[in-house]
């Protein structure tokens, strides 16, 4: 993987993107040669042209990123890959077609889009079939020795193992003295007389260090040669963090908040997040009053009570704010004052709301607990003071989440299903860390481009 202004991309994902911007952009300097011929272009000039055809499959390959078509969790069978790519074609013409709309004077785009978009899809749906079937070797997967034999060493194993892309492949496991044996017996290396001469005979990229004992006895003379012939060492946590965009919470400890790399300045990029949240949240809400307009009068003729709900929830540094929600359950979801957990399938959810929960409906209305300053359009889910004080007794470092302001959107939600147990928000809360920890304006800008699958194809919903 590669960090991209703090967001980890597989290699693979990236030689994928090239060849898509690639691709369109071909496609649209072909649509033009066919409509309008050499003669025209050579006058119109080059660079306009260029431009265009750059703005053609940036649009594209911004769309397809949103539709999760470059997460390889998201693709792991290539009816998902056929159907994420119509969709992403579908966002991109909507959203050149605005262009087109508020840039009038560029005429030379709509012809060449209408030729220009089909041949690029067939072309890209082509590309990806031969890089998914046919280019799955060497160069995409990284050699990964790994030293200890426990637990932590077969989640690696169990890791190596998942459905989808395949960025690493173990060459082998190096016991430690000690330690309790989970690994594949098969897969243990009895002894090496010299750690760096069978990196090199084995082609090892990268040796983690993953004792299941943080007291185990490490070979670091051995390892100390291999780092200075060039074999990448890391931490059994940087590895998960890097392979599954998630801390490991079962084996987080203080010592990570204050040695590992990541949780940076957040001055500057604050800044520029409130600035964003701001304006963002003012063009959302004019251009979404219609409909919430719409979805208050239909709460209203589906039952009694008020539209919106409102709810005390924990923000930045444990500071109570007032969420703002539509009502999607019934006015007595709660009748015996004990807050309770969503269900699936939740009786309580009324019909409205189950196609709010849906479509993400419900959330609008936190658009102004963003302009207020109280969320910000990124960020951990906010929680209500009841569980979170329940959760905190339970899972370790839970209360860390509230180091950013809460959000309608995050990594997280991107990422994981619906909470609805102490053991979700464990879960929850390993990639509300990665967040953290690896917080940036890009990584920002990605969850938000990334949200439309998740309200597209229903993730998560509740």
């Amino acid at each position: 993987m590669k960090a991209l202004l703090r967001y980890h991309l597989m290699p693979r994902m990236i030689l994928v993107a090239i060849v898509d911007f690639i691709t369109d952009f071909s496609a649209v300097m072909v649509a033009m040669f066919l409509i309008y011929g050499s003669a025209y272009i050579a006058g119109l000039g080059s660079a306009q042209v260029a431009v265009q055809a750059s703005v053609f499959a940036l649009v594209f390959l911004a769309m397809r990123f949103a539709v999760g078509l470059y997460d390889w969790r998201c693709c792991t069978e290539l009816k998902d890959v056929f159907a994420r790519t119509i969709a992403a074609y579908a966002c991109g013409f909507l959203v050149l077609s605005l262009i087109y709309y508020l840039v009038p004077g560029v005429q030379i785009w709509r012809s060449a889009a209408a030729v220009g978009m089909p041949l690029a899809l067939v072309v890209v749906l082509a590309t990806r079939y031969l890089l998914d079937h046919g280019f799955q070797g060497r160069v995409f997967v990284r050699r990964v020795l790994v030293v200890g034999v426990g637990d932590k060493a077969a989640r690696i194993e169990t890791l190596e193992q998942r459905k989808g892309q395949r960025s690493f492949c173990c060459v082998g496991f190096m016991p430690l003295p000690g330690e309790v044996r989970m690994v594949s017996p098969g897969r243990i290396i009895a002894s090496v007389n010299s750690l760096r001469l069978f990196s090199e005979q084995n082609e090892v990229d990268e040796i983690v260090i993953a004792p299941a004992d943080r007291r185990g006895t490490l070979p670091m003379q051995a390892l100390v040669e291999c780092r200075l012939a060039g074999v990448r060492i890391s931490t059994y946590q940087m590895f998960i963090e890097k392979e599954t965009g998630r801390v490991d919470p079962d084996t987080l400890q203080p010592d990570w908040f204050l040695f590992s790399q990541g949780f940076p300045s957040r001055g500057l990029q604050e800044a520029i997040k409130r600035g964003f949240d701001i304006v963002a949240s003012v063009c959302l809400i004019l251009l979404a009053l219609p409909l919430m307009i719409s979805t208050m009068l239909a709460i209203r003729l589906e039952g009694r009570g008020s539209p919106f709900y409102l709810q005390e929830r924990v923000g930045l540094r444990g500071k109570p704010f007032t969420l703002i929600k539509f009502r999607s359950m019934r006015p007595d979801a709660e009748k015996d004052g004990r807050p309770q957990w969503a269900r699936v399938h939740d009786d309580r959810v009324t019909t409205v709301g189950q196609v709010m929960r849906k479509t993400r409906i419900d959330e609008l209305p936190q658009l102004f607990n963003v302009l207020k300053g109280d969320m910000s359009f990124v960020g951990p889910r906010p929680e209500r003071a009841f569980f979170v004080e329940q959760l905190a007794q339970q899972i370790p470092f839970y209360n860390e989440r509230h180091e950013v302001k809460p959000g309608i959107t995050g990594w997280a939600q991107l990422n994981y299903s619906y909470g609805a147990s102490v053991e979700d928000a464990k879960e929850k809360l390993a990639f509300d860390l990665y967040y953290i920890k690896y917080y940036s304006v890009m990584r920002d800008i990605v969850i938000i481009l990334q949200t439309m699958r998740v309200v597209v194809w229903s993730q998560g919903a509740r």
